[in-house]
């Protein structure tokens, strides 16, 4: 048994969603991923003087979403606030942020049973980009993409509730999960329109206060979250049994190596000499107008989960696939079961061949399949109703796959039906039989199992185009003597 550690953990997250705006949140910029370097500017988000900020309300909707949908309080007056600090990408010395006024506080968010509270969230815009080049002294250099600058964002930071690096991980899986579900962001965190910092320290088990506690910036990955988390927890748990002290301190965590990295002094509020932002006006919004919005929120990851089990008869393993391990699958096997397919079949076929055939065309969201799902509810039609084998079935389903034909019209075209000619059936059966003696004598004296191996032999010399019901109880009949 392993030895309990003496400590335990005490983290909290901190996680910046890029909203999806067609704007930035302060100008009328593009706010897009991949244009070229410097080409969605402005005086406005390069903070030429003179120019003055916008909100977008557009991102104030979006923001309120998902300040809802973790069941934070949205309060009718905010304000923002000037963040002070310099930093190469930050081109107007500050960033627009809200501090003491945030847009929503005292919200929380299920994980897996267990509440993880959300202490606020905020809006504020994005940073630009910095962009490093070259190794050696003579050719360094660093080079500033300002399109990110002014993209907006909300802050969502939960309670130091967490108490392990799987629960950090499983906690930003879910917020993930929601602002995807919501449309207010894309969850793509390769391109950082998702990212992580999370907040870790140590305290005696049992003990009620916190400990030194350092920052993990901009993690972006759930498997990143887990591995600095534990790296962390493991580093300081070493530095106290030694009876040293932690440092407050800003850490990078390096991927390639495992472990976390000193990147400077915590910052505190007070360093960062926050005041009102005088160019923008406090944002009021009504009591209608955050109840409209509260309306207006889609069936939520959690609830579609639940409906799925209770309304389909889906596993809780199945729903989970659907509504969260694979991007639009839960609309699209929707659609398949509308279109007249069995619950438990659509859920077999999407999670089975489309997924495999998804991840052949190197993505898992449905909504890049070839195939519709009417067209796979046809497919899933002539299978139940024994017009043709599963075997068959998956050729079926390729060729579906590359072109725009149904199943049924690639059936007839082929001649893949079953076959359901009774006499040609029996012929087979009495060959495989008569060709493997030894298989017959071994299901005579009770091992049952082996009669799969002749199926297989029957259904091989038909093509797979025989009913392996019906050639199973066509051996056990002959194989007995009936």
């Amino acid at each position: 048994m392993a030895e309990m550690s003496p400590f335990e953990p005490v983290i909290g997250l901190e996680i910046h969603a890029q909203l999806r705006t067609e704007t930035k949140i302060f100008c009328g910029c593009r706010n897009r991923f991949g244009a070229p370097p410097n080409t969605d500017v402005c005086p406005v988000c390069l903070g030429l003087p003179g120019a003055l900020p916008v909100l977008n309300a557009r991102a104030v909707e979006f923001a309120i979403r998902a300040a809802l949908a973790l069941n934070c309080t949205v309060h009718e007056r905010s304000i923002f606030a000037r963040k002070n600090y310099f930093y190469p990408d930050l081109p107007k010395g500050y960033q627009i942020s809200q501090y003491d006024r945030p847009l929503a506080t005292g919200g929380w968010i299920d994980l897996g049973g267990t509440r993880v509270g959300i202490t606020r969230l905020h809006m504020e815009e994005d940073a630009g980009k910095s962009l490093h080049h070259g190794f050696a002294d003579s050719d360094r250099a660093a080079y500033l993409d300002f399109n990110r600058a002014g993209v907006p964002l909300v802050e969502i930071v939960t309670e130091p509730d967490l108490r392990s690096a799987a629960d950090a991980a499983a906690c930003f899986t879910r917020i993930r999960d929601l602002v995807v579900a919501l449309g207010v962001n894309d969850g793509n965190m390769e391109e950082g329109s998702l990212r992580c910092d999370a907040n870790v320290s140590l305290r005696p088990a049992g003990s009620a206060a916190f400990g030194t506690k350092t920052e993990i910036k901009n993690i972006n990955s759930f498997r990143y979250v887990a591995q600095a988390l534990d790296y962390e927890i493991a580093r300081q748990a070493a530095q106290l049994e030694r009876g040293q002290a932690v440092d407050q301190e800003t850490r990078l965590f390096d991927s390639d190596r495992g472990e976390t990295q000193s990147m400077r002094g915590k910052e505190e509020a007070h360093d960062y000499r926050y005041f009102p932002e005088p160019d923008l006006p406090p944002l009021d919004v009504s009591a209608a107008a955050i109840d409209a919005i509260r309306q207006s929120l889609p069936e939520l990851p959690d609830a579609r989960e639940r409906r799925f089990v209770s309304s389909y008869g889906l596993s809780a393993y199945d729903a989970e696939v659907l509504v969260r391990l694979m991007p639009g699958a839960a609309d699209f096997f929707e659609a398949t079961v509308a279109a007249g397919a069995s619950a438990k079949a659509a859920s077999n076929w999407i999670q089975g061949e489309v997924r495999r055939a998804l991840k052949d065309a190197g993505t898992e969201d449905a909504a890049a399949a070839t195939i519709s799902p009417e067209r796979l509810a046809g497919l899933i039609a002539l299978v139940e109703r024994g017009a043709i084998s599963n075997t068959v079935a998956k050729t079926v389903f390729e060729r579906m796959w590359t072109s725009d034909r149904t199943a049924q019209a690639i059936v007839d075209a082929e001649g893949l039906a079953q076959i359901d000619d009774l006499a040609l059936l029996e012929r087979l059966v009495g060959e495989v039989i008569a060709a493997h003696p030894d298989s017959v004598a071994q299901i005579r004296a009770g091992r049952h199992n082996v009669i799969g191996f002749l199926v297989g032999l029957v259904m091989k010399a038909t093509g797979g185009k025989a009913n392996p019901r019906r050639v199973s109880e066509l051996l056990t009949r002959a194989i007995n003597g009936d």
